[in-house]
């Protein structure tokens, strides 16, 4: 039989709001989630770092038996995935797949027509990548973009902070300036974003653009699985999903149900260091 494993890599939460959308969009697989919430925030790591913990992560999902990994973090996306990609998989896993988040946003961003000031927000690690510009620019080198680190919302969004006045006066005070510049659409770089996305919106009005990235990330492997045969190894119409954290289980339970607007049943706590 076809083995339909899908593995989704996060920093800690965020991913699921990628996951969120791959159960409608992508049914029938069997993902492992993985969050590394002992280690976040990773913005804040070197790259070396973020690498080293990267390639912890894929060997841990390519040993229970993914064929295609999701980095669903974009710090993973902008620091580390091409070193995955042309160094780790060809002296690893040479037959594997890892995709990441960051491209498919930047390709739908660049291409919206009317579109020419875009705003990113994210870690440090991703805007000081430059990633986004650069993906952006390759595609549509006419758009103007202005970025903003928003370091702490990672934090404050593991920790379950999302409905507290500091955390809405601390996202007034980073959106402001974007906000200013006048941008017509917003890309939220960071996959625990989303979880604020309706404070976000309300700060920057109805006329920027704000869509919800794990939508886009889930429309794009969904497509990319049509175009790639030989990885849509759908077997079944159940989705599965398995759990794994190397930080508390009851705290990413907590937390992770509401995110994912579902119970988290099978969920166990590892160690990948």
């Amino acid at each position: 039989m076809k083995n339909n494993k899908i593995g989704i890599f996060d920093s800690g939460l965020g991913g699921l709001s990628v996951l969120k959308y791959l159960k409608i969009d992508v049914p029938g697989y069997h993902y492992l989630y993985l969050g590394d919430n002992a280690r976040l925030p990773y913005g804040e790591k070197s790259s070396e770092d973020i690498y080293r913990y990267s390639c912890q992560a894929m060997d841990f999902l390519f040993a229970k038996g993914c064929t295609l990994v999701i980095v669903a973090c974009n710090t993973v996306s902008a620091q580390a995935l091409r070193r995955l990609q042309q160094e780790y998989l060809p002296l690893n896993h040479p037959h594997k797949k890892i995709l990441g988040v960051i491209f498919p946003l930047a390709e739908k961003f660049a291409k919206q027509n009317g579109i020419n000031r875009i705003g990113v927000i994210g870690t440090k690690a991703t805007i000081a990548s430059g990633t986004y510009e650069n993906e952006i620019k390759k595609i549509n080198p006419n758009v103007k973009i202005e970025t903003k680190s928003t370091p702490l919302l990672v934090p404050l969004i593991e920790n379950g902070w999302l409905k507290k006045p500091e955390t809405k006066m601390i996202l007034k005070k980073y959106l402001k300036p974007l906000k200013n510049k006048q941008i017509q659409a917003l890309i939220l770089g960071c996959t625990h974003y989303p979880f604020l996305i309706k404070d976000i919106q309300r700060i920057m009005g109805k006329k920027i653009s704000v869509p919800d990235p794990g939508k886009i990330v889930a429309q794009s492997l969904a497509d990319y699985l049509n175009r790639h045969s030989e990885l849509n190894l759908k077997t079944k119409n159940k989705t599965d999903i398995s759990f794994y954290t190397t930080a508390d289980i009851n705290l990413f339970k907590k937390e992770g149900e509401k995110f994912l607007n579902s119970k988290i049943e099978n969920i166990k706590k590892i160690k990948i260091d």
